[in-house]
């Protein structure tokens, strides 16, 4: 019996195989080999690279999040364990002193270092965003400067695109940069620019072309300048609500000369590369929310074994149990997504679609499972005593930086739409 239906099986997904052959003969190889390539298992190296990584932040980045968040203190001491262990710089290539990790294991790992806090996870993790555009765009010569020295020694950078009146909307920009011999001169001032007060060089976009009609293909440039550039000038730290172990600041470039080597890939087309970049930020951005959304189900569930109510533990109780579902459903759901984008980069294909699903739903995650840990603790969860106030807090900006819920969803609607036209 088992014989006739194993054989009546293969039978059946023969013909399948056939007939799509005939009505689908483009789409056939695509469906074929993804179907065959899927796996959720994890090879040696991303074990590894896991449990490493894993135990870090309970010994490293977990005893010592309260402290940042409280204190604010850049969290230099953490960062040097997590550069000695090879934990920061993670996608600059071997040919410039990296490990050249793919995007999905730098995802793992900004997942675990962001359960033990997504403020010092954007703190380590602000060095890759800083980075992306030079790997992606740079020249030989530009990596070999300024990404070599990022795996030489601890050094952080920072990305400065955000503005005072250009965030979402980067197309906005006001900082200038004009051409003065075979220098470029760089003026405005950039906001909310993670790393900023400790950054060894920054990533800076800018207006090339002042003419509003210019399109934008053509009318931004992307330099890398150095942070101790006369006219580079940081102010100072922003106290903000949450992820305060990550240092937020404004900076203004009063005629910083930057040399014409320094142009992150062609004069002009700065706004395709900053977009390309998000096709591989977005995901870690997604990731670290992935960290957070697991550490509010964590501390809910250990909580909700300890708490007894009515004479019995309150995940006995079907409405929190129901909270705690709510909780697990909602984190493998953005991970799923996550990694489906770092799939399609990893293997070459244009991850837009699911880039930006991931960090919505990372966000919405991260945001309603701190939320519902908050309930599930009772007025515990309110109280700074208890982690998942902190949580709860650190949570908000997901849905803001690296491109706002509502900036995801218009672009998840058009990638959408292009499939029908």
């Amino acid at each position: 019996q088992h014989y006739y239906i194993t054989n009546n099986l293969r039978s059946r997904m023969a013909l399948v195989g056939r007939i799509s052959r005939q009505l689908f003969p483009r789409l056939y190889p695509v469906v074929s080999s993804s179907a065959r390539n899927i796996s959720f298992n994890l090879n040696d190296q991303q074990t590894e690279i896991l449990e490493t990584t894993r135990k870090f932040t309970l010994d490293e980045v977990v005893p010592t999040a309260a402290h940042y968040d409280e204190t604010g203190d850049y969290p230099w001491e953490v960062l040097q364990k997590a550069f000695d262990l090879g934990l920061m710089n993670t996608t600059i290539s071997e040919d410039y002193g990296g490990l050249g990790l793919s995007l999905l294991e730098a995802c793992i790992v900004q997942e675990e270092i962001g359960f033990g806090c997504t403020g010092i996870a954007t703190a380590l993790g602000g060095n890759s965003l800083a980075e992306s555009p030079v790997i992606i765009a740079g020249s030989h010569e530009l990596k070999k400067k300024y990404l070599g020295r990022m795996t030489e020694e601890l050094l952080v950078a920072a990305y400065g695109v955000t503005e005072p009146s250009a965030g979402s909307d980067v197309a906005s920009t006001r900082t200038s940069s004009r051409k003065v011999g075979d220098d470029y001169v760089i003026n405005g001032s950039k906001m909310w620019i993670t790393n900023c007060g400790h950054a060894n060089w920054f990533f800076v976009f800018t207006r090339s072309d002042p003419d509003p009609k210019c399109p934008a293909a053509k009318a931004f440039t992307a330099f890398v300048v150095d942070a101790d550039s006369p006219g580079v000038t940081v102010g100072r730290k922003e106290w903000n609500m949450g992820q305060r172990a990550s240092d937020t600041r404004g900076v203004t470039f009063d005629e910083v000369v930057v040399p014409a080597d320094n142009v992150v890939g062609e004069p002009g087309g700065g706004f395709k590369v900053a977009m390309k970049c998000f096709d591989k930020t977005r995901p870690t951005v997604g990731a670290m929310s992935l960290g957070l959304a697991r550490r509010a189900l964590d501390e809910a569930t250990k909580y909700s074994m300890e708490r007894k109510t009515m004479g019995k533990q309150i995940f006995k109780h079907q409405a929190v149990l129901f909270m705690l579902s709510d909780m697990a459903m909602r984190y493998e759901l953005a991970k799923l997504a996550v990694w489906r984008s770092c799939a399609d980069y990893d293997e070459g294909r244009r991850n837009t679609y699911y880039a930006s699903i991931g960090k919505l739903y990372g966000a919405i995650a991260a945001n309603k499972n701190a939320s519902d840990s908050v309930q599930v603790f009772g007025g515990n969860g309110y109280n700074k005593d208890y982690p998942v106030e902190k949580l709860m807090r650190d949570a908000k900006i997901f849905q803001i930086y690296e491109g706002t819920d509502q900036i995801q969803k218009l672009i998840i609607g058009r990638e959408h739409m292009t499939k029908y036209f």
